[in-house]
């Protein structure tokens, strides 16, 4: 798998992908995501900004994510245990239904962790639905603690660090 930015005309796989993933989730009984969120218009400011990155498999998009400095006031509720780092936060990884269970999420973060350390940033934050276990198990998995909650409309998330 090779990644790269995003760009627009990528944006409809990103989307049938997002709608193929919430179908997924929603038939595991976890309601993290909907059609309010994430939708287009994020994905597209995303790009706009520079800071979506879609992993690639043959001519699929296997995965995506943002990465960026950008959070939410909720996450002032983590006690975040390197509040003086350079840090980035994780925003939207979505591994496309067809490559769930194949270690693709590792993978990325794998692969996330390597190029933030190449830059010099020494820590990264995320938060990751309650209700979604497999998310949560690979966070924790992968060496990722949690620091707080957030309570946003679909219900309470971990905020989670891991220092690089």
């Amino acid at each position: 798998m090779h990644y790269r930015l995003a760009n627009e005309k990528d944006i409809e796989k990103i989307a049938d992908m997002i709608k193929a993933a919430i179908t997924e989730m929603e038939n595991r009984g976890i309601y993290q995501w909907d059609d309010i969120y994430p939708s287009k218009e994020d994905f597209l400011l995303d790009i706009k900004n520079g800071q979506l990155f879609v992993g690639i498999a043959g001519d699929d998009i296997s995965v995506i994510f943002a990465v960026n400095e950008e959070y939410d006031e909720q996450y002032q509720n983590g006690a975040w245990k390197y509040p003086n780092c350079e840090y980035r936060i994780i925003h939207r990884l979505c591994v496309n239904p067809k490559y769930q269970n194949r270690g693709v999420a590792r993978e990325t973060l794998h692969h996330i962790e390597t190029e933030l350390r190449k830059a010099g940033i020494e820590a990264i934050r995320l938060d990751a639905y309650s209700g979604n276990p497999f998310a949560l198990s690979l966070y924790h998995n992968n060496g990722y603690e949690k620091v707080g909650t957030a309570n946003w409309r679909k219900g309470t998330f971990f905020l989670m660090e891991k220092q690089l």
